[in-house]
């Protein structure tokens, strides 16, 4: 197992390399330029230098003026040591900003991911062991909703009833008018209070998949013949369900709770972007828009990143529930 954990380290290292030029090249091969903009506004100022200038001498300063490949490396080299340049768009370290806002998405995506397999697995375990059953069917309908609805559509659901018709909370924003007045368990209450809606929302597009994804897998394992022995032995359905065969349904879970790393760290870009959440997924948004390459290549590194070290917690998670793995 230890042999094979390097082994999937340093392949990882290798596709981040290969991912991180493809994103390069793709920055660099953008029609607009946050270094073309900014010259074509310095150059109007009276007794300005010359478009051309401005231009050559912001992409000296961005590394831009360049070919592709040693401006990768000189991007690369820095990279490695933790220097990811300035963002263009906050006129801050890139490093300081997504600092600023990732704890925020990581509460709201953590918060939904508990709540989301809190409801999603029992409702999914329930709707097999109720097969065609009235239960069922309405577990089925409700995870279809959940896979149909987009994000955005929902969304705008819960703000026209929650937020225009019943006023009970904020249409958009992280905090409220009278945000400095209050006392801190006030402040607290109230970006709680605005984070309700975004939260609901991310649940509800997500338990329909997992909720499927469980039930599918039950299925598979209630007609196994190990299954049909252990009731053929007298034990009772509750040692059943979820002593042999809940076990056995974790392992293709796993697949979704390691794959859910990239989720809890990367934000969520629509939901924010609609409730106007300050977290990673909404600045990262406004970034790519006003083309801030520093911060997007950041941005887009580290869900490379996240994404790579989430399909070897999922294996190393697969060892774990099933012993058979690390046999082999």
């Amino acid at each position: 197992m230890r042999n094979y954990v390097i082994k999937r380290i340093l392949l990882s290292f290798v596709i981040l390399f290969c991912v991180t030029f493809i994103i390069y090249v793709m920055m660099r091969s953008l029609p607009s330029s946050f270094a073309e903009n900014m010259a074509m506004q310095l150059s109007q100022a009276p007794g300005a230098k010359p478009y051309q200038e401005w231009l050559d001498q912001l992409n000296a300063a961005y590394g831009l003026d360049k070919g592709i490949l040693p401006g990768f490396m000189t991007w690369l080299s820095s990279a490695v040591h933790g220097q990811f340049g300035d963002s263009w768009k906050w006129n801050v370290p890139v490093v300081q900003k997504f600092q600023e806002v990732i704890g925020l998405s990581v509460v709201m995506g953590g918060i939904s991911f508990v709540v989301s397999m809190i409801i999603a697995v029992p409702l999914g375990i329930l709707a097999a062991t109720k097969q065609y059953s009235r239960t069922d069917y309405v577990i089925t309908a409700v995870a279809l909703v959940g896979i149909s609805l987009p994000s955005f559509f929902f969304a705008t659901l819960l703000k026209l009833l929650f937020s225009v018709k019943l006023g009970w909370f904020d249409l958009y924003g992280l905090v409220g008018r009278d945000y400095a007045q209050l006392s801190s368990w006030g402040q607290f209450c109230d970006r709680a209070n605005h984070l309700v809606l975004p939260i609901i929302t991310l649940v509800i597009v997500s338990i329909g998949s997992t909720m499927r994804y469980t039930r599918t897998n039950m299925l598979e394992v209630l007609n196994a013949d190990y299954i049909r022995t252990a009731r053929a032995k007298g034990l009772s359905e509750h040692v059943v369900i979820y002593k042999h065969a809940f076990r056995n349904t974790l392992i293709p879970l796993v697949t979704i709770i390691g794959g859910s790393l990239p989720g809890l760290f990367s934000g969520a870009l629509i939901t924010e972007t609609l409730f106007s959440i300050p977290g990673i997924g909404y600045i990262s948004y406004q970034s790519m828009v006003a083309g801030d390459i520093p911060f997007t290549m950041f941005y887009l590194s580290f869900m490379a990143v996240l994404t790579l070290v989430s399909n070897l917690l999922t294996d190393i998670m697969y060892a774990v529930v099933d012993p058979r793995v690390r046999i082999s």
